[in-house]
């Protein structure tokens, strides 16, 4: 057994596709029934054994003992390797069971031998396996004929699954594709068009490799010398397969059910908030009962009493170290700084970290944070740093509850030596860390109990353990999930709330170097999450969902400063402002100026040494205020306005990317600055079209605007923002964007996932649609309404 990653296709894969000319068995694509592969060859490829071709005892009149007794040995063979993909049919198992218990499907094809063996897969999930559970949605694409032979009469044959899948394929959802060549033309396509609609593609195929290997996210590649032992191999897979799903069905069961009975314990006020709804409060809350403990409740002078929320962090602990000291020479044996210690800091990291910064909470908009409850779920090792852990959390003063998961290795330790505020060299020490048979009723306890879950994986093995997974995967039916991900570490299961990936990150997923806001979609595709935020340092953040356009939320300026923890700190916000009813867009604005802050005061060090010193700041999360928050800042003046044509010239001819923005601009307000600035860091030059008097009169009504458009280009010329700005009297910018045709073109994200009327036009040229974020509060026709009192006050002392 191999597996391979993504990839595509090899050069020369359409010539091993042709049809059998010689009538014998095979599926007439590439060969996946009991005759030729394919390749129309009779010897075997460079470096395989021959496969797909009859053997010494396999020709015609050699019996069929003599025939049974080489297949016997052969199929012994090829499942004695195939033990070794137990793990990865089990992970497969654990993600698809997450994929159909949140409303997902299943979608399954092959040709000949390899179709009867994807219809097996299929029947198995409607029906059963082996216990009895509820049916699960699962396709086989080639078993419709009326589709099949109409599909390949008018679109070819090339069509015949891709087309089904394009139908019936949503993002999230996951393709099994058998075929024992690999090569199969309408395989191959099904692949290629379910990962371009942001569906899972796993492939169980021959000896590899093969083009469908590469171009699969996964496969299985059953090594064995003729087509017959390959499929037998593959019936094997798919009944692994099955008990994988079952396995992990059985272990999320009650999770659901769990959460809504205590849901439902707790009454009316106390269901748990999502990503796009604000919790609702019962005027009657109390204090309330939660699963036989008494939970406390938040209660701020006249306002109803509230429940507190209790956010669960799932991860991987370190212990983090800090070596300070000064260098005042240099090592006479080797060229290397001398560092004389002055003080040792130990603190929990990873997951711990991200556990301590929720339970401090955050300030959220420049007041104070409801409390939270904090459980923190990790392998915690039994060693002598393990128990330091334990005791650091315990005297962190959060009242965190731990819920300690059995630990493979030695604690995971990260020290680093550091000198003049800047870190020296890092020792990593111990590990793996993975936890070793969890005890997952304790999990599923907790998880029921949980208003928000965040994932924060360090890439020691939490996110891989198939039984974690499961339960996450159930739990993000119920709840919000955030999910901060490692390159190390498991997928985000299906229906996350938010992912949090950085660009690199996000890149290596992906494979290549996509743009950060393609990014984020793509990967909101490919898990199914609500949301992906694709983080891109000091520039801010991309947020992507499964439909609509990307939102760009910028980050305030810092100077200096240290990014480490600063992943944390993002997610830790992003969960704490989801658990108190936040949606999306809000969430991640908050966690930007969250880390941008926490980057300024000294990163995850500046934080330890707070805390170690004891001084205000250490029982706080690292905060300072939001003055300097995007749009929160004036205009300044002093350059000189430009023709837009002339700015667009100018920046092309030196190779810089023009963004260009609209709207009325009637009463300009710091919502309006705070979009502008945004826009500005997304290129090299910012455009700005400018609504007439006459197209405003339009839309708004009678009585505006209240400034002329002379007065309205007149200010936003003065913006330090603002490179040009043109106006046009349609009622949309699309024919002022045919000309200008500007690289990308930034709206305010009061669109959400509504489709812009210009954004075909722009991804015509080859432009990109970015949304920008609003100020909270900040609207024209509100200012307007506030003044309106105090104009008639004033109209009626004039008479």
């Amino acid at each position: 057994m191999s597996e391979h990653g993504t990839g595509r296709p090899s050069a020369d894969g359409h010539n091993s596709d042709r049809h059998n000319s010689d009538g014998h068995g095979g599926d007439r694509h590439g060969g996946d029934g009991h005759g030729t592969d394919g390749h129309g060859a009779a010897g075997p490829r460079p470096g395989h054994e021959p496969f797909g071709v009859a053997g010494p005892r396999e020709q015609p009149g050699a019996g069929a003992g003599p025939w049974l007794e080489q297949h016997v040995e052969e199929l012994g063979r090829a499942l004695a390797r195939l033990r070794a993909s137990a793990p990865v049919l089990h992970r497969w198992g654990a993600e698809l069971a997450g994929v159909l218990a949140g409303g997902g499907r299943l979608l399954a094809a092959g040709n000949g031998g390899s179709a009867a063996e994807a219809q097996h897969l299929t029947a198995e999930l409607v029906g059963r396996f082996v216990g009895e559970r509820r049916p699960l949605s699962a396709i086989a694409l080639h078993a419709d004929s009326s589709s099949t032979t109409a599909i390949s009469n008018d679109y070819g044959e090339a069509e015949v699954f891709a087309r089904q899948v394009q139908a019936h394929g949503r993002p999230g959802d996951v393709l099994v594709l058998l075929s024992t060549s690999g090569r199969s033309p309408n395989v191959l396509e099904a692949a290629a068009r379910a990962r371009a609609g942001g569906l899972r593609v796993w492939a169980l195929t021959g000896p590899a490799p093969n083009p469908l290997a590469d171009l699969a996210d996964e496969v299985v590649a059953v090594e064995a010398p003729s087509t017959s032992a390959v499929q037998e191999g593959h019936l094997v897979l798919v009944h692994a397969l099955c008990a994988g799903v079952d396995s992990a069905l059985a272990a999320t069961q009650d999770v659901a059910g769990t959460a809504r009975a205590a849901s439902t314990t707790r009454g009316v006020a106390e269901t748990p908030p999502s990503a796009a709804e604000p919790a609702q409060e019962d005027a009657g809350t109390s204090a309330q009962t939660r699963d036989d403990e008494q939970t406390a409740v938040v209660s701020t002078g006249g306002e109803r009493p509230r429940r507190r929320r209790r956010v669960v962090v799932v991860g991987d602990v370190v212990l983090d170290r800090d070596l300070e000291g000064v260098v005042e020479r240099v090592a006479p044996d080797a060229p290397v700084p001398v560092v004389d210690l002055r003080s040792r800091t130990e603190s929990p990291g990873g997951a711990g970290l991200t556990a301590l910064l929720v339970a401090a909470g955050t300030g959220g908009r420049g007041q104070e944070a409801e409390p939270v409850d904090v459980v923190l779920v990790a392998p915690v090792g039994d060693d002598e740093d393990g128990q330091r852990l334990r005791e650091a959390l315990a005297a962190s003063g959060t009242g965190l509850e731990l819920v300690a998961l059995p630990h493979t290795g030695g604690t995971r330790t990260k020290t680093r030596v550091r000198a003049a505020g800047q870190s020296l060299v890092r020792l990593d020490s111990g590990g793996p860390g993975t936890p070793s048979a969890p005890d997952l009723d304790e999990l599923r306890a907790v998880l029921a109990r949980a208003d928000v879950v965040l994932v924060s994986d360090y890439g020691a093995g939490t996110t891989h353990d198939p039984g974690v997974r499961a339960l996450l995967g159930a739990a993000a039916a119920a709840v919000p999930v955030v999910w901060d991900p490692h390159p190390r570490g498991g997928e985000p299961v299906h229906g996350c709330a938010l992912v949090t990936p950085n660009h690199a990150e996000a890149a290596r997923t992906l494979g290549g170097a996509p743009r950060a806001d393609d990014a984020a979609g793509a990967l909101a595709r490919r898990w199914a999450a609500r949301g992906v935020v694709v983080t891109v340092g000091e520039r801010g953040a991309f947020l992507g969902h499964p439909g609509g356009e990307p939102t760009y939320v910028p980050a305030p300026a810092v100077a200096g400063g240290d990014p480490c923890g600063a992943g944390d700190r993002f997610a830790a916000t992003a969960a704490l402002a989801l658990a108190r009813g936040a949606v999306l867009p809000e969430a991640v604005v908050e966690a930007v100026a969250d880390a941008s802050a926490w980057v300024g005061d000294g990163g995850a060090s500046g934080w330890r040494s707070r805390r170690a010193a004891r001084t205000p700041a250490a029982a706080g999360s690292g905060l300072r205020p939001r003055a300097s928050r995007p749009g929160a800042a004036g205009t300044t003046v002093g350059h000189r306005p430009e023709d837009a044509a002339g700015v667009i010239a100018r920046t092309r001819a030196a190779g810089g990317v023009v963004v260009a923005t609209g709207g009325c601009f009637d009463v300009l307000h710091a919502g309006h600055v705070g979009c502008l600035e945004a826009a500005r860091q997304l290129g090299d030059a910012l455009v700005v079209l400018v609504n007439s008097d006459a197209s405003v009169r339009r839309l708004k009504g009678e009585g505006r605007p209240v400034q002329t458009q002379a007065d309205r280009v007149h200010v936003l010329e003065a913006l330090e923002s603002v490179d040009a700005v043109a106006v046009f009297d349609e009622d949309d910018p699309r024919a002022a964007l045919a000309v200008l045709q500007p690289d990308v073109w930034a709206k305010g994200g009061d669109y959400g996932t509504t489709e812009l009327p210009e954004a075909a036009l722009v991804r015509g040229w080859g432009g990109r649609v970015v949304l920008l974020p609003y100020l909270d509060g900040r609207s024209t026709t509100e200012i307007l309404r506030r003044g309106a009192p105090a104009a008639a006050v004033l109209d009626q002392e004039k008479r």
